[in-house]
């Protein structure tokens, strides 16, 4: 089972922004991040996951722990409605970041992924670790 911890970061909101990824395939680990400038935090959460996928097998079994309530509820729960009712809300308003949750959402598919969320900021040591990480991607602009 491959574990991937994932988190964004955005200094103001929009500004500059980064994303990380620590990806644990049985003890091998990779870390890896990226930034943008004049983005937003919500986007840096979902680059953070579509990159790490992109860096592994497809096939494979994975757990993706995110502290985005919007990640993980767009993807296990609201992505079934919005592709449902042609990318729009149940407010009848166009999902923001269609770009990126598209890309996810097909991603995904490639994978048996099991999404968790984890409490940010709560000692879990690898969360804490890529929060670090985003956050210097993000000043690193």
């Amino acid at each position: 089972m491959i574990k991937i911890y994932t988190d964004g970061s955005c200094i103001n909101n929009p500004g500059n922004g980064g994303w990380a990824a620590i990806i644990n395939d049985n003890g091998e680990i990779l870390r890896i991040s990226g930034s943008e400038k004049n983005t937003t935090n919500n986007k840096m959460e979902l680059m953070a996951p579509i990159c790490a996928l992109k860096k592994i097998n497809k096939n494979k079994k994975v757990e993706i722990y995110t502290d985005s309530k919007y990640v993980k509820l767009g993807i296990t729960e609201w992505i079934h409605n919005w592709t449902k009712n042609n990318w729009q809300t149940s407010k009848k308003e166009n999902v923001k970041n269609k770009d990126l949750w598209i890309e996810l959402y097909e991603l995904s598919k490639s994978y048996e992924i099991n999404w968790k969320w984890v409490k940010a900021h709560s000692g879990n040591t690898l969360n804490e670790e890529v929060d670090l990480l985003a956050k210097k991607a993000a000043e690193s602009n």
